[in-house]
């Protein structure tokens, strides 16, 4: 049955109904599927949502991809989106993404997936499609969306300085001064325009000024 199952299914995600075309030659596929289940041989993500067994892989599977495929629309961003652009240090274990719909989180056999709510218009800019070797992509916040929507997410951190903003970066969300100013400012005030957050154009403001270019400038 595996070898049936693989002719069918080229990769370690798939969805129901890949599944049941995969079976249309039994009587019962629905008994078959949870024989797979009870077996290892496939592992149910969520409901429609499933992948190959550890022992049944030909390679690893995609987390970041699943994250895509278990909540949508959806887009990776805030703390593991940080961490994949390499402005936080510390591993980040639950896949969080943010999206148009309500917020919410999963619990799974590979993990947890968190989604968080925000505006439609924040939610469509600042996205990158990350390519994968065997053609398929998933959506991955730019590093500035990511960070946005990190402060964003954040309730009562009271700053309304440069100085008090650039410290609640580095001390709370350990990002230090020169990733910060790698940063694109530009790109930071057009998605502080589409959250209309007067926090973002604050933050835009201060990567301008720690920006190399701006730093130049000042110099000249």
């Amino acid at each position: 049955m595996y070898e049936q199952l693989r002719q069918t299914i080229p990769f370690e995600e798939f969805d129901y109904q890949s599944l049941l075309d995969s079976l249309r030659t039994y009587a019962y596929p629905r008994k078959k599927i949870t024989s797979l289940l009870r077996k290892g041989e496939i592992i149910r993500v969520k409901k429609g949502l499933y992948l190959f067994g550890e022992g049944q892989r030909r390679s690893p599977y995609c987390r970041e991809l699943l994250a895509n495929l278990i909540c949508g629309p959806s887009c990776i961003s805030l703390e593991y989106a940080l961490h994949y652009h390499g402005l936080t240090p510390e591993r980040v274990e639950t896949i969080t993404s943010v999206t148009c719909g309500r917020s919410r989180s999963f619990e799974t056999p590979v993990g947890c997936f968190s989604y968080r709510m925000i505006p439609m218009a924040a939610f469509s800019i600042g996205i990158d499609r990350i390519e994968l070797a065997d053609g398929r992509s998933f959506l991955m916040a730019i590093p500035e969306k990511a960070l946005a929507d990190r402060v964003m997410m954040e309730r009562g951190i009271g700053v309304s300085t440069q100085k008090g903003l650039l410290s609640y970066l580095n001390d709370n969300l350990r990002i230090d001064t020169e990733a910060l100013s790698l940063l694109d400012p530009d790109r930071l005030l057009a998605i502080a325009a589409a959250y209309r957050s007067r926090r973002l154009k604050l933050l835009a403001s201060l990567i301008r000024r720690l920006h190399p270019v701006q730093q130049d400038k000042s110099h000249a």
